[in-house]
């Protein structure tokens, strides 16, 4: 076997829990979502956001002076909303509960209440911070717009099938038609403590953990996580949470039909003058067909096709973090997604590690020097 084959079938090497690590569920948490509703963002120019997010694959669903609403062409609520505000910045997810009544208990276990939502979004919202600080709704109830026309999956010639007969393949140079908002990743200084505030509260596990090089016996620096919908199957990853320097939005993804509507939208993209960052290629957790791109506030998108499902019965896998273990195969992850080219985040997020190392959070030398592997492998 070649150096390259072993490699290779390292970096899909996928080991189970040893005793006595990290829990991967709650025993009893307060609620159990039922999904991810949307992101909360703002920027100072929503006319060029909504150009972008046309191009991307959005439709919107209200547009005002202070806020514009995007969704994707299944039925449900926005699945990102923009307000106007002086600079750029994301404010936070929300997610969804399964019944108000889940909403309730949450407000009561954490001293909060229950407000009423504008008219264009309906329902009802509970606002909370979890330990590191960040605001994080849960929303029920919401309107329920309906299905928009989403592009046809292709028909293909694979092997001996022969499905397409006189007939060509012909997919449109057009904006990839976004489905739904698929998963938000964000990157905290206590990852440990939020990660359990996230079980502990809102009922969801873990599909996979991944701890910096030579670094397990200090516990997960990353973990992917998912809905408990019981025997219901769930995206592998809702919300995906890593440990880092800062407190910080690091990309969120969109499902598109397939591989040809995320090229060729891709390309209709890039003719547009868009910033590509990464792709394409195939995630080894959570197994997505990906694409990245940058909107025009800085902003890390994914577009993606093709993901792995989970029903609650399935436990969690463990892996080391490294930059070459973040795709099966595609171009080796860039400088631009990995937040190391040149530029105000990368010297943010560098001018951040002095001030983590010298205040009270999970980031230390330790982690820092294995953030630098990870970067390197």
């Amino acid at each position: 076997m070649s150096h390259h084959d072993l490699s290779h079938r390292d970096l899909h090497s996928e080991q189970g829990p040893r005793p006595g690590e990290h829990r991967h569920r709650s025993a009893q948490p307060v609620i159990k979502v039922h999904d991810i509703a949307w992101l909360e963002f703002e920027k100072p120019d929503l006319a060029a956001a909504e150009v972008f997010a046309r191009a991307f694959g959005f439709s919107v669903t209200h547009r005002s002076a202070h806020e514009l609403n995007l969704r994707g062409a299944l039925p449900g609520s926005p699945c990102v909303i923009i307000r106007k505000g002086e600079g750029s910045r994301f404010v936070g997810p929300a997610f969804r509960a399964a019944a108000t009544t889940d909403l309730l208990r949450l407000a009561e276990a954490t001293g909060t209440k229950a407000r009423r939502l504008p008219e264009h979004l309906g329902g009802l919202s509970v606002d909370v911070r979890e330990p590191a600080g960040a605001l994080v709704r849960v929303v029920a109830d919401t309107i329920e717009h309906p299905a928009l026309e989403t592009q046809p999956v292709h028909t293909f010639n694979f092997g001996a099938t022969t499905d397409r007969a006189n007939r060509t393949q012909r997919p449109p140079r057009a904006p990839a038609v976004v489905e739904r908002l698929g998963h938000v990743v964000l990157q905290t200084t206590r990852y440990l403590a939020s990660l359990d505030w996230y079980l502990d509260h809102l009922g969801l596990i873990v599909s996979d953990f991944l701890y910096f090089p030579g670094q397990r016996h200090r516990g997960p620096t990353m973990s992917f996580i998912r809905c408990d919908r019981g025997d219901t199957l769930a995206d592998h990853h809702t919300l995906a949470m890593t440990l880092g320097p800062r407190n910080r939005y690091v990309h969120s993804a969109y499902q598109v039909a397939d591989l040809d509507a995320l090229a060729a939208g891709g390309e209709h993209l890039k003719d547009l003058g868009y910033h590509h960052s990464w792709g394409i290629g195939r995630h080894i957790q959570g197994s997505q067909i990906f694409d990245y791109w940058r909107d025009p506030d800085g902003f890390l998108v994914e577009h993606f096709s093709d993901g792995d499902l989970f029903d609650a019965s399935l436990e969690p896998g463990w892996a080391e973090m490294t930059a070459s273990g973040l795709a099966q195969w595609g171009p080796p992850a860039t400088a631009d997604f990995l937040g190391i080219a040149p530029g105000r985040e990368s010297l943010l997020e560098a001018l951040s590690m002095t001030t983590a190392l010298r205040t009270d959070n999970e980031f230390d030398l330790t982690r820092l020097l294995g953030l630098m592997k990870v970067a390197r492998s």
